[in-house]
């Protein structure tokens, strides 16, 4: 089965990521990788770091001519900003000169991290819980994304809200999305494309010109914002996951996902929140016949039913809270004097939802990937491809 493991600081030397149980012959481009990396740099309202770092990955093993050998992949990126702090994070250095932090941010993991690990320096946690991790997930995951792909299965995201400013009416969303969908499996990355064209990756221009200037306005009051993004599956098989155990069900793996994201405090399948206040009768997907096949006439159940994928599109929503770091502080203590004083600023995004998303679409890859390896098993692209059903929900790219 396939596991990621990933190291590193956010200003140290490099990211660096080991990717195992990837079957072999799967073909692999570098610049998708980049290009990967590349989105999940954008959206307005990220901080100055991002004009800094020039995400690139360097495959380190696992490769060969461009296809994946069976063996662990490992890769690295490289921080182009890490020069500067070389003697603040020296591996053998003693320290005696650097200012420790003491002072913790309210939201982040600053404290508590401090007091588990039992640091007198902050430094510690801020490095290792900083979201600069998730570059080297995105990575990663793409190279498990690209074995989707080949097996007819797409993940797409976009934005539906930032702080209060987000999409009104979901008709037009749904309508863009069922039209991509009926043309092919594809469907979820043809919506991410048109995504991307927004600077906060939103599929409605008045919601996006609500967000941009709510984001204008977080900027000159020091302040932060979040949002909601959703990611989209199309071309999922029916059958993946299983109801027989609680950790096998696949809507409880992809949630877990989704919430491994930093800053991000909430999930919901489908309509959840939406349909706990309906009837049942204005919740269930009824059953239907289309061109021969059964069909839902809805989608609120976010294409997994049981822990079970139904054959309709998978749709996850993750709510990200406003980034922690302010540049007007909040009211915290030194933990060193224990004197009331205004929290540090680190460095930071004002609204990094939009690359939340992106991010999104690259963590749920591995539990999608699993959850094909464990129905259809195969060591090779070869086995794995004879094994997938190629239904008309789930054709390969052409």
């Amino acid at each position: 089965m396939i596991r990621i493991l990933t190291a590193g600081e956010s200003h140290g030397t490099a990211l660096v990521g080991v990717l195992e149980g990837m079957p072999a012959g799967v073909s692999i481009d570098e610049s998708y990788i980049n290009h990967q990396l590349m989105r999940r740099q954008q959206g307005y309202g990220r901080g100055g770091r991002m004009r800094i770092e020039r995400d690139r990955v360097e495959i380190i093993s696992g490769l060969r001519f461009g296809k994946t050998t069976g063996a662990p992949v490992s890769l690295l990126i490289r921080n182009l900003d890490a020069p500067k702090w070389r003697a603040i994070l020296d591996p053998f250095g003693e320290g005696r000169d650097i200012q420790k932090i003491t002072v913790p941010r309210p939201g982040h993991a600053d404290y508590a991290g401090a007091v588990k690990y039992g640091f007198d320096d902050i430094r510690n946690v801020i490095e290792r819980a900083s979201a600069r991790e998730t570059a080297v997930r995105v990575a990663l995951s793409t190279i498990v994304r690209k074995l989707l792909e080949d097996l007819g299965i797409f993940i797409g995201s976009h934005v539906l809200q930032i702080g209060t400013a987000g999409i009104t009416d979901r008709t037009k969303i749904d309508r863009l999305i069922r039209k991509h969908v009926r043309v092919a499996s594809c469907a979820a990355y043809k919506v991410t494309e048109i995504a991307d064209r927004s600077e906060v990756r939103m599929l409605d221009a008045a919601a996006e010109r609500r967000a941009v200037a709510a984001i204008r306005t977080a900027k000159k009051q020091g302040d932060t914002l979040g949002g909601i993004f959703e990611v989209i599956v199309t071309g999922a098989p029916i059958g993946l996951g299983s109801y027989v155990q609680p950790d096998r069900r696949l809507d409880a793996l992809l949630a877990q996902a989704i919430m491994s994201i930093p800053a991000v405090k909430g999930v919901e399948v489908g309509d959840a929140f939406e349909n706990a206040g309906r009837f049942g009768s204005k919740v269930h997907d009824a059953f239907t016949m289309r061109s021969g096949r059964i069909r839902r006439a809805t989608n609120r159940a976010g294409g997994i039913e049981g822990g079970i994928t139904n054959g309709e599109i998978i749709v996850l929503r993750g709510a990200m809270k406003p980034i922690s770091t302010l540049a007007n502080p909040l009211p915290s203590v030194d933990l060193l004097t224990g004197k009331a004083v205004r929290a540090r600023y680190e460095r930071s995004d004002v609204c990094a939802v939009p690359a939340c998303s992106v991010i999104g679409e690259a963590v749920i890859a591995p539990v999608l990937a699993n959850a094909i390896l464990e129905k259809f098993g195969g060591d090779s692209m070869e086995e794995l491809g004879a094994g997938v059903p190629r239904s008309p929900g789930n054709r390969p790219k052409s």
